[in-house]
């Protein structure tokens, strides 16, 4: 009878366990909003051309070179690092709230970029934020 009240009280736990991690994963989903956007890096090379040349667009590379990360507003602490796609395009998952978005690599280039810029995300929103960054190439 005892064993018989454990494995009852062992799959009671189990159902409560997975209620409640289930519960939690769902909450959680439903607060997050979104940062969607394109990164474009350019240019490539001296002389561009129209259509491009393939050799003179960005490659993973490229994009790896001009580090794009989430901070904190107070940008103290790294939330992610962006990773677009070889189009430039990417989307990230965040809590609501409000961050920096950040260039990490030194600034001892002659181009820019327009950032780092301040952005809010809202719960089941979506926040659209277009990157240019210049690489200094002429």
């Amino acid at each position: 009878m005892k064993i018989s009240v454990l494995r009852k009280s062992s799959g009671i736990i189990l159902l409560l366990t997975i209620i409640f991690f289930t519960g939690c994963d769902k909450a959680t989903h439903r607060e997050a909003g979104y940062l969607d956007g394109v990164i474009s890096i350019g240019p490539i090379c001296p002389v561009e051309r129209v259509p491009p040349d393939p050799a003179c667009l960005p490659t993973a590379e490229t994009y790896k070179a001009y580090p794009v990360s989430i901070f904190t507003a107070d940008g103290k602490r790294k939330i992610t690092q962006l990773s677009p796609s070889l189009d430039g395009s990417f989307s990230s998952e965040l809590p609501p709230g409000n961050y920096l978005v950040v260039l990490e690599k030194a600034q001892n280039y002659i181009g820019g970029s327009n950032l780092p810029a301040e952005i809010s995300i809202t719960s089941l929103n979506t926040t659209l934020l277009s990157i240019s960054i210049d690489t200094g190439i002429r």
